[in-house]
C-alpha cells in the first residue's frame, strides 16, 4: 500500500495519540515478557548450571520446554482474548506469567527448572499474538507497520537493557537472604510483571470509543476507518472464521517463514551469553558478570537502530517482498560465518548483521496476516502463526544444545540455524511470486499470498 498519500489533521493526532498512550505501554510489557523468557540464557553461565548440574543439552531442553506449553495454549489464549477483551486477558496473562517466573527463585534441580520452564510458557501463552492483534485492533492497516515497529523496539531494546540489568543483579549476591545472584535476577525480573499486569488491567483500553484521550472527531475517526477496513476485507476476502485460519494456504506458509525467524532469534538469545564465556578463553582476560551483559547487548542497540530504518523505508515505499526476504538472507548467511571469525571483535561484529537482520524483518512480517483476515480469523491466524513459529523456541535450544555435546562445537548448530533462515528468505519470494502467477480467481482467494509490492 501507498502509504505517502496526504492525512487529515484528526488522523495525525489520533495516530500519534495512539502510538503516545498505548504503544510504549504495551512494549514495556512486551519488554518484561521476553526478559522473563529469556532470563535463563543469563542464569546459566553465571551460576544456575553448575549449582543445579546442568549439562548443555539439559539447559537446552529446559529452555526449550517453555514453548511446549506456551504452543499448546496459544489459538485457545488468543480466542479468549477476542472474547473476553484484550484489556482483561493480557492482564491476566501477565500476573500469572509473574508468578510463575518469581518461583524460579527456588528452583532446586532439573526436573523443576523443566517443569517451572513449562508451566511459564502456558502461563504466556497468548501475550503475543494477543499484542499483536490489540494494537492491529486501535490502528488502520496503512499505519500498522509504524504502530508495530515501535512496539517491536522493546525486543532488541530488552537485550541493550535487560542484559546489563540481569548482570547486575547477578552480582547481587547473598544481597538478599542469602540468595545466590542468579537467584536474585529470576526475582528481579518477575516482580515487574505481577506489578505492571494489575496496572494493565486499568490503564488499557479495548477500543477507541473507550478512550478518555481521544478527542470525539478522534474517536469517530478511528472507529469509523477501522469499522469501513473490517467490511472491506469481509466483503472481498470474506475471510472471517476460525476455520478459515486453519485452513488457509497463506497462514501456513508464513507460519513457516516466521519459524525459520524465531529459529535464529532464540538460538541467539539463549546461546550468545554462552558463547561470550567463550571469549574469554580465547583472549585470556576475564569478564564481570556486567561486562558481560554489556558485551551481550552490543548486536542489538544496532538491531533497534537498523529495524526502526528499515521498517520506515517499508512505510514509505509500501512493504516490499525484499524488505522480509533480503534480512532473512543476511542471517542465512552471518550467523554461520560468525563461528569462523578470527577474533571476538569480529565475532561480535558478524552477531550483529544476524541481530540486525532477524529484527529488521519482524515487524514488516506481523503487517501481512491482518492485511486478509479480520475478527475471529485473525484472532486464530496470528495466533497460528506465532505458534508454528514458536516450534523453533523448543527446537532451536534444544538441537544447538544436543548437536554441540554431540560435536564438541557450535559450528554445525549455527549452519542448522542459517539454514532455517535461508527456507524463510526462499518462501518469502514463493508466496509473492504465487500471488503474482495464480490467475484463477477462487484459487487466488484462499491460496494466494499476502501482497507485498514488488
Amino acid at each position: 500500500m501507498d502509504n505517502t498519500q496526504a492525512e487529515s489533521p484528526v488522523a495525525k493526532s489520533a495516530i500519534r495519540k495512539v502510538a503516545i498512550r498505548l504503544v510504549p505501554f504495551v512494549a514495556l510489557m512486551f519488554f518484561i515478557n521476553y526478559l522473563d523468557r529469556t532470563a535463563i540464557g543469563f542464569a546459566s553461565p553465571n551460576g544456575m548450571n553448575d549449582d543445579l548440574a546442568l549439562s548443555a543439552a539439559q539447559f537446552g531442553f529446559a529452555s526449550g520446554v517453555f514453548f511446549i506449553g506456551y504452543i499448546l495454549l496459544e489459538v485457545p489464549s488468543n480466542l479468549a482474548l477476542h472474547k473476553f477483551g484484550a484489556r482483561r486477558w493480557l492482564a491476566r496473562i501477565m500476573v500469572s506469567w509473574g508468578i510463575v517466573a518469581l518461583l524460579f527463585t527456588w528452583v532446586q534441580n532439573f526436573e523443576q527448572l523443566v517443569v517451572l520452564r513449562f508451566l511459564l510458557g502456558v502461563a504466556e501463552a497468548g501475550f503475543f499474538p494477543g499484542a499483536i492483534l490489540f494494537l492491529s485492533l486501535w490502528v488502520p492497516a496503512r499505519y500498522r507497520g509504524r504502530i508495530l515497529m515501535l512496539f517491536y523496539l522493546a525486543q532488541p531494546l530488552t537485550t541493550v537493557i535487560g542484559a546489563p540489568l540481569a548482570g547486575a543483579l547477578i552480582q547481587q549476591h547473598g544481597v538478599f537472604f542469602g540468595l545466590e545472584g542468579w537467584r536474585f535476577m529470576f526475582m528481579g525480573v518477575a516482580l515487574p510483571a505481577i506489578i505492571v499486569g494489575v496496572i494493565a488491567w486499568f490503564y488499557l483500553k479495548d477500543k477507541p470509543a473507550d478512550a478518555k484521550w481521544l478527542t470525539p472527531e478522534e474517536q469517530t475517526w478511528l472507529t469509523g476507518a477501522l469499522e469501513a477496513e473490517r467490511r472491506t476485507t469481509e466483503a472481498s476476502e470474506k475471510h472471517v472464521s476460525a476455520r478459515f485460519a486453519f485452513a488457509s494456504g497463506r497462514v501456513w506458509m508464513l507460519s513457516f517463514i516466521y519459524f525459520g525467524f524465531i529459529y535464529g532469534l532464540y538460538a541467539l538469545a539463549f546461546f550468545l551469553p554462552t558463547i561470550i564465556e567463550g571469549f574469554q578463553t580465547e583472549t585470556g582476560g576475564t569478564f564481570d558478570v556486567f561486562q558481560k551483559g554489556l558485551i551481550t547487548a552490543i548486536p542489538y542497540l544496532p538491531a533497534a537502530i537498523v529495524m526502526y530504518f528499515w521498517s520506515r523505508d517499508a512505510g514509505r515505499r509500501g512493504l516490499k517482498t525484499w524488505h522480509i526476504a533480503v534480512p532473512a538472507l543476511a542471517g542465512a548467511v552471518s550467523i554461520p560465518l560468525a563461528l569462523f571469525m578470527g577474533s571476538p571483535v569480529a565475532t561480535m561484529a558478524v552477531i550483529t548483521v544476524t541481530a540486525c537482520a532477524i529484527f529488521a524483518a519482524l515487524p514488516n512480517f506481523w503487517t501481512l496476516p491482518t492485511q486478509f483476515l479480520t475478527g475471529v480469523a485473525a484472532a486464530a491466524g496470528v495466533a497460528l502463526i506465532n505458534t508454528i513459529g514458536n516450534l523453533a523456541g523448543f527446537t532451536a535450544p534444544y538441537i544447538t544444545g544436543a548437536v554441540h555435546d554431540w560435536t564438541g562445537g557450535y559450528e554445525v548448530p549455527m549452519f542448522i540455524v542459517g539454514g532455517f533462515m535461508l527456507v524463510s528468505a526462499v518462501l518469502m519470494v514463493l508466496l509473492s511470486r504465487q500471488r503474482r502467477t495464480t490467475s484463477n480467481p477462487a484459487a487466488a482467494e484462499t491460496e494466494a499470498a499476502p501482497e507485498p509490492s514488488r
